[in-house]
């Protein structure tokens, strides 16, 4: 993902919301507490990281455009629930 505030990037998970030539559109995943804001939600995380200790949050605001060298690995599928929610959100129709 690329740095908001600056150059660079760094590896981290991401929800695919659409794909095009080239690359994606995707939304952030972060492990620090999110609640306190709106424009986040707490996602499941041991349904894609069984290792994990505790869930982690989703930035709902703006997608980002990465380009399909960027992605590393497929880590698992989001929570349905949780993922009907994110295409209501973002326009997305099945």
């Amino acid at each position: 993902m690329p740095f908001e505030d600056g150059p660079g990037s760094k590896v981290r998970p991401c929800v695919v919301l659409r794909t095009h030539r080239g690359g994606a559109e995707v939304l952030k995943i972060t492990s620090q507490d999110q609640r306190h804001r709106s424009d986040h939600i707490e996602i499941p995380t041991r349904t894609w990281d069984h290792d994990a200790d505790h869930n982690s949050f989703l930035d709902l605001s703006d997608p980002i455009r990465v380009t399909t060298s960027a992605f590393q690995d497929r880590a698992g599928e989001l929570d349905r629930s949780v993922w009907r929610h994110v295409c209501s959100l973002h326009g997305i129709t099945r």
